[in-house]
């Protein structure tokens, strides 16, 4: 599926395919409340990596998080001018960009099911709005983003 998304702004403009556009990934960590968090949580997608192509690439910046003391080799690429999180992309997976659900443009499939993960990290402030289908984690999960579409057949 083609996906198409964009910041606040307008200033950056991208595409990619996805064969995993369902949004069920439900991220509460730290890191994810705070730099894309909405609602207290960030839902990122899975995209090729390969066919992503951006329009004002000039106005992105990257942030690499540090966690648990160490700087992480993921880069959340957001857009410099007005601070909308865009994508995920880490060199462990290079093959792959997360792109933040909230940016994409394109209308998305309704999951369902959706995964909490990394509920350890939830505040109190957040409630937790989980379906009598979903799956709920204090830490991250074991199955992928594409085993989860391919468990329920959503695989495109």
């Amino acid at each position: 599926m083609k996906l198409e998304g964009s910041c606040h702004c307008g200033a950056v403009r991208f595409s990619l395919e996805s064969r995993h556009p369902y949004p069920f990934n439900i991220c509460y960590c730290s890191v994810c409340r705070k730099t894309a968090g909405s609602g207290g949580y960030a839902i990122n997608l899975s995209g090729d990596f390969d066919s992503l192509a951006i329009d004002g690439a000039e106005h992105i910046s990257k942030y690499k998080a540090v966690i648990d003391g160490r700087e992480s080799p993921a880069e959340r690429c957001f857009c410099s001018k007005c601070g909308s999180a865009l994508w995920l992309w880490d060199p462990r997976w290079p093959e792959l960009v997360h792109p933040q659900a909230g940016a994409i443009d394109t209308p998305l499939p309704t999951a369902p099911e959706r995964t909490h993960l990394m509920l350890s990290s939830k505040p109190d402030w957040v409630p937790l709005h989980a379906g009598p289908e979903d799956r709920c984690f204090d830490d991250y999960p074991e199955e992928s983003i594409e085993a989860w579409h391919k468990r329920l057949g959503l695989k495109r």
